[in-house]
């Protein structure tokens, strides 16, 4: 284990000198995520392997990224049986460590509810230039006062979600057909649709803390209806549901729907568990025991990481062309990995060597090949005195 730490120290040491690089606003704020997945494996004799609550074989490694950049700053492998926040806070706290290191002014850490440690909230607020936003169980007891919350109609407001996307042709067109919906209502499946969302906010300090914190509450109104045989006259018995989600933060100045998008917008790190899996086949389980095949994650994960690095080393010049290179950078840092590999290492090129030169012609052409050359440009003849070759 501890040569996997120093590894991860030298990880740290040039994600550093990457982000030393970068503007001033990207110091503003790191956000921190973190969540575990599961890493199947059919394989009978890989030491410290374990069955996990769904029934399934393998390894559960915790995953704790940075949101601005989606690096994967924190890589645990654990036997499959274990929980996912188990040793997240200890992850947490060298992450906030290396961001502080790094740079950043204040930091962001986020979490589902498995990783809503109460033990834990008072010394990260405590620390000053921390916040979180977790979410929380919603206990029988936090459903009844919830509820008599929703008699006071001065403490809820609706929650506008901005649209998932914007139109960009000129002439607005009609919409399709929702064939999805036709075959649920067709053969009589359940159905439960969301009527409209409301959110409320009250003060709540958790069993074992000292300190008052905020809880955000949404209320989201369902529409159910029961599933019947389609065979039977169309009367489904249609009823009226709610659910509450609830999320804790130390955060007073934004605004509860700014609190509630930015927890769903933790969404974003499945994105990279899908891209870890199936891209970089990072969390795969090749070999015998937990502690090989931590180190193998650990040493594919980089790949993920390195194209992240390729990314925040893109020089973004100032003028015409600025605004064009920080939306490449922004496209590059979240281009999946499958197209960074095709775009940018499987380029056909001739070498040809001539006149005591190697010339290195390509021989295809892609969109991204301005960004290609800008970044040979940046490793050959860096802007800094410190040469950033290998």
């Amino acid at each position: 284990m501890f040569h996997l730490q120093q590894l991860q120290f030298a990880y740290d040491a040039v994600r550093k000198k990457v982000w030393a690089r970068q503007p001033r606003e990207f110091f503003a704020e790191a956000r921190i995520d973190a969540d575990g997945t599961l890493v199947a494996t059919t394989g009978e004799c890989k030491e410290g392997m374990d069955i996990s609550y769904k029934g399934v074989w393998g390894y559960h490694p915790l995953i704790v990224s940075l949101a601005n950049t989606g690096e994967v700053l924190r890589l645990v492998n654990r036997p499959g049986n274990r929980p996912s926040h188990e040793g997240a806070a200890q992850q947490f706290d060298d992450s906030i460590a290396l961001c502080r290191e790094g740079g950043f002014q204040k930091i962001l850490l986020r979490g589902d509810t498995d990783f809503s440690q109460l033990k834990h909230l008072d010394p990260w607020h405590e620390q000053g230039d921390v916040k979180f936003i977790f979410g929380l169980k919603v206990n029988d007891l936090q459903h009844v006062e919830a509820d008599d919350l929703w008699e006071d109609e001065t403490a809820w407001k609706p929650l506008k979600r901005p649209p998932k996307y914007r139109t960009k042709t000129r002439k607005r067109r009609g919409r399709r057909q929702r064939i999805k919906q036709q075959i649920v209502e067709e053969r009589g499946y359940k159905d439960i649709r969301l009527v409209d969302e409301w959110v409320a906010e009250r003060k709540y300090r958790p069993p074992g803390c000292k300190h008052t914190y905020r809880l955000i509450i949404v209320r989201k109104n369902l529409a159910v209806r029961e599933a019947q045989d389609p065979k039977l006259p169309t009367q489904q018995r249609l009823f009226d549901d709610y659910r509450y989600f609830l999320y804790i933060t130390n955060d007073w100045t934004s605004t509860p729907d700014e609190i509630v998008f930015s927890a769903n917008d933790r969404c974003q790190q499945e994105n990279l568990v899908a891209q870890l899996k199936g891209g970089v086949r990072s969390l795969a389980a090749p070999v015998d025991n937990l502690l090989s095949n931590w180190a193998y994650m650990l040493m594919t994960a980089l790949a993920w990481n390195l194209k992240a690095w390729l990314a925040l080393s893109l020089p973004a010049e100032e003028g015409r062309w600025h605004a064009r290179h920080q939306a490449q950078k922004q496209q590059l840092l979240s281009l999946e990995f499958r197209t960074f590999v095709n775009y940018f290492l499987r380029l056909p090129a001739q070498v040809v060597s001539t006149g005591g030169r190697l010339i290195v012609r390509l021989l295809g052409w892609n969109a991204w090949q301005g960004v290609f050359f800008r970044l040979v440009d940046q490793f050959v003849r860096p802007a800094s005195s410190r040469p950033l070759r290998c």
